[in-house]
C-alpha cells in the first residue's frame, strides 16, 4: 500500500477507504497500526478519527466472520467532595495524589463516554473524558489528546487462538487499581497506584490461552504514562505482563516496564516490577494484595541505582446485596525522589490506612464514603500552621455508569 499524504480533509479519508476496499483487512489494519504509532507528534484529532472511522467501514464491508458487527456505548461520571483536615487554604492535595485531589470543593474526578466496536477478528475503542483526573494525568499530552481517555485499534492474528495486536492509547498493563471508580475496591487510590501508569501509548501483542487461565502480553511503548515520547528521547520503552487465573477465586498478575523518561542527553534507565493477586475467600469476602519495586539510574551511564517500592493490602466485605465495606493498609517509600518529588531532602516514606463504605443505589449508581489517614516519619504534610507527620482526609463520591 502506498503512503497517503497527510490531509485532514475528506479527500484523504475517501482515498483511504477506496484503497482499503481493494486489499485484505489484515493489511489495512496493520497499515493503521503503523500509521498511528509511528506518528508520535501527531496532534490533530481529526486524523485519528479518520482512521477510526475507516476501520469501522472496512470491518463492516470485509469481515464476514461476524454478520452483525457490534458497536457498544458505555460511560460514567463520578462527582466527589473531599476534605483535608490539615488544610485551611489551597485546594490541591500533596504532589503524589492524582485522583480525588481537590480539597473542600465539589468536583468531577472522571466523566467519560466510550464507543467500542468489535467483530470476530477486529476491535476498536475510543473514549473521551474530562475531570480533575484527566487534567493531572494527561497534563503532558498534546492538544486534544488531553481529553482522549482511550483510543486504540486491534486485529486478531490467528484464527483459532486469541492472539491480538493492539495499538494506540491503551489502559495500563501495570497495577491492581485503575482509573475507574466502579472497578476498584476503595474510593481513593493507594500511593502505589497513583504513582504508576494509569494508561500507556504503544503497541501490544497479547495472547489468552484456550482455557482462559493464562494471559501473556508484550508491549513497545512511548514512555511511562505518556501519549508522546519525551522530547529529545529515542529510547525504546518496553513492558511485559503475565496473568494466571486458575479459577474464579484466584488471580495472580506480574507486570514489568523497562525504559527511560528523560531526553537522550541525560538518559536514565528505569526498571519496574509490579505483582498483585486477588483472592475470593467467600461469596462475601475478597482480598487484594500488591507490591511494586523500581530502580532508576542516578544519572546517565551511572552504576548507582535509586530504588522505590511499596505494598498494599485491601479487604472488601459484602454486607448485603447493596452495602459493602473495604479496608486498606499501605506503605510507600521513595527516598531518592525518583517518582515522587515533594521537595523534602529525604524524599517520601509513608504508611496509610483507609476505611470506606459503599451503597449500591441501583445497577447504575453507587455512593461511596471513605476516611483515609497517611503518616510519615518526616513532617511533609501541609497544615494550617506547621508541617505535620499525619494527614487525614474524608471523601465521598457518587458515580453513575452505564
Amino acid at each position: 500500500m502506498r503512503k497517503i499524504k497527510k490531509n485532514s480533509g475528506g479527500t484523504a479519508l475517501a482515498e483511504l477507504v477506496t484503497r482499503a476496499a481493494k486489499v485484505r483487512p489484515t493489511k489495512v489494519i496493520l497499515f493503521f497500526v503503523r500509521y498511528i504509532y509511528f506518528q508520535p507528534r501527531m496532534n490533530k484529532l481529526i486524523t485519528f478519527l479518520a482512521l477510526f472511522l475507516c476501520s469501522c467501514l472496512i470491518v463492516a464491508a470485509q469481515d464476514t466472520a461476524t454478520t452483525t458487527p457490534l458497536l457498544t456505548w458505555s460511560g460514567a461520571a463520578e462527582t466527589y467532595y473531599s476534605y483535608d483536615f490539615n488544610r485551611e487554604v489551597g485546594n490541591d492535595y500533596p504532589a503524589f495524589v492524582y485522583s480525588h485531589h481537590h480539597h473542600n470543593e465539589l468536583d468531577i474526578n472522571l466523566a467519560y463516554i466510550k464507543a467500542a466496536f468489535a467483530t470476530t477478528n477486529l476491535r476498536a475503542n475510543i473514549a473521551f473524558g474530562t475531570g480533575t483526573y484527566m487534567n493531572v494525568n494527561y497534563a503532558s499530552a498534546p492538544g486534544v489528546f488531553r481529553n482522549t481517555y482511550e483510543a486504540n485499534t486491534g486485529i486478531k492474528l490467528l484464527r483459532k487462538r486469541a492472539v491480538w495486536l493492539d495499538a494506540g492509547v491503551l489502559p495500563s498493563h501495570i497495577g491492581l487499581e485503575g482509573a475507574l471508580n466502579t472497578v476498584n475496591a476503595t474510593l481513593t487510590r493507594s500511593i502505589l497506584a497513583e504513582n504508576s501508569p494509569y494508561y500507556e501509548t504503544g503497541v501490544r501483542l497479547s495472547s489468552t490461552s484456550n482455557s482462559g487461565k493464562w494471559y501473556l502480553a508484550a508491549l513497545v511503548l512511548n514512555g511511562w504514562q505518556r501519549v508522546q515520547r519525551v522530547p529529545g528521547s529515542n529510547a525504546t520503552n518496553a513492558g511485559t505482563q503475565v496473568s494466571f487465573t486458575p479459577s474464579g477465586k484466584l488471580s495472580v498478575n506480574y507486570s514489568t516496564f523497562v525504559g527511560s523518561d528523560f531526553p537522550d542527553s541525560v538518559r536514565r534507565w528505569r526498571h519496574f516490577h509490579n505483582l498483585y493477586t486477588a483472592i475470593t475467600a467467600s461469596s462475601r469476602l475478597t482480598v487484594f494484595a500488591g507490591a511494586d519495586y523500581g530502580l532508576q539510574q542516578s544519572k546517565k551511564n551511572s552504576d548507582t541505582w535509586h530504588p522505590w517500592y511499596g505494598a498494599v493490602l485491601i479487604a472488601r466485605y459484602k454486607l448485603t446485596e447493596k452495602l459493602a465495606a473495604a479496608a486498606r493498609t499501605e506503605y510507600f517509600s521513595d527516598r531518592d525522589s525518583v517518582i515522587v518529588n515533594i521537595g523534602h531532602p529525604d524524599g517520601l516514606a509513608a504508611v496509610g490506612g483507609s476505611l470506606n463504605v459503599d451503597y449500591r443505589i441501583n445497577k447504575y449508581a453507587i455512593w461511596r464514603v471513605e476516611s483515609k489517614m497517611l503518616s510519615a516519619p518526616d513532617a511533609i504534610f501541609v497544615t494550617r500552621k506547621n508541617p505535620s507527620r499525619n494527614d487525614v482526609t474524608l471523601t465521598t463520591s457518587l458515580t453513575i455508569s452505564f
